[in-house]
């Protein structure tokens, strides 16, 4: 009797038929440049957005091998406390609104678009300030395994330079 190799061939032979491999960023700039992606991609993430006034609303958009993406809503007066990301690096991605971040260095007015690359231990605070909803992503690689909050914002310490990337989305 023949096996299924004998008869088919051996499958890694033909690599036209197997699935392509999927492309995952391993970078800072194409895990930034993912986050554009998604960003672009409206009618992929909008439908998915929830709001809720008694506590942020989070959504995992996506897993690769080593990261995370996930979608977060904001009503006006909510934010995230002073926290870091423990080991993770991440970016962080104004899909609509306005979001205020919080940092030893000063805050800093994010409109939709604005994009900021962080690194392990970075410190911040993201807040809500403005009158209107707003929506952010946030890609975080290693995945986030941890969120230590701190006390309160003058704790802030920028524990590892911050990229700055505050540009439209395009």
């Amino acid at each position: 009797m023949n096996s299924d190799v004998e008869i088919a061939g051996d499958p890694l032979a033909v690599p036209h038929l197997l699935p392509p491999v999927p492309a995952h960023p391993s970078t800072v700039a194409g895990f930034a440049g993912l986050a554009r992606t998604i960003t672009a991609d409206r009618a992929g993430w909008a439908p998915l957005v929830r709001y809720d006034a008694t506590t942020r609303w989070y959504h995992r958009l996506r897993t690769g091998p080593g990261y995370e993406v996930w979608l977060l809503s904001w009503v006006p007066g909510q934010g995230s406390g002073p926290h870091d990301h423990g080991p993770s690096s991440g970016v962080l991605t104004v899909l609509d609104g306005e979001l205020t971040e919080r940092t030893a260095r000063g805050d800093r007015t994010l409109g939709a678009g604005a994009q900021r690359v962080f690194a392990p231990g970075y410190a911040h605070e993201v807040v809500n300030d403005a009158l209107e909803p707003a929506v952010s992503l946030h890609v975080y690689f290693p995945g986030l395994t941890e969120m230590p909050m701190h006390t309160a914002p003058h704790t802030l310490t920028c524990a590892a330079p911050a990229a700055r990337r505050d540009t439209a989305v395009g």
